[in-house]
């Protein structure tokens, strides 16, 4: 979270609701192409998108340990509340890969603000939730387009090799 805040500091549409969808899309993304979250945070359906069910205790305990600060503002006449990091983050348990996955979702979401980045989070997974229910990575992998003629041929074709 620290090293998001730092790299959003020049954004001025990040606020909670964009690092909840970077952190929700870097680990999703991460899963889809390496079979492993960054994080490994356990993620919950909410009104205005995915939340990482553990975001409020891990950033109280980086206030309270002056890590971060967490500072609000009016962005357009709306409520914008931001974490602002206080030391530089400890990227030593990350891998070049997995920090690169996290710079490619800040840089694609870097021109949108909440309501954009909370409705592109409204996906197939995040509709079939339940309110606080647990959204599973392996739900990235769900096509929010439905099925199409080419998944029933490709489904047919596995079919067949397996008879």
């Amino acid at each position: 979270m620290l090293y998001i805040a730092e790299r959003s500091a020049d954004d001025p549409k990040f606020g909670a609701t964009k690092l909840n969808k970077i952190l929700y899309w870097s680990d999703f993304i991460a899963f889809g192409k390496r079979g492993q979250a960054i994080t490994g945070a356990e993620y919950m359906k909410l009104d205005h998108g995915p939340v990482p069910r553990m975001l409020v205790p891990l950033k109280n305990e980086m206030i309270d340990e002056n890590d971060a600060d967490e500072i609000s503002m009016m962005f357009h006449g709306y409520k914008q509340t931001r974490l602002v990091a206080k030391r530089e983050p400890n990227l030593g348990g990350f891998t070049a890969d997995q920090i690169a996955i996290v710079d490619f979702v800040i840089e694609a979401l870097k021109s949108k603000n909440a309501s954009q980045v909370s409705e592109m989070s409204h996906t197939l997974a995040w509709e079939i939730a339940g309110h606080k229910g647990t959204i599973p990575y392996q739900s990235v992998f769900l096509s929010d387009d439905g099925v199409t003629d080419g998944d029933r041929e490709w489904a047919n074709g596995i079919i067949a090799e397996a008879s």
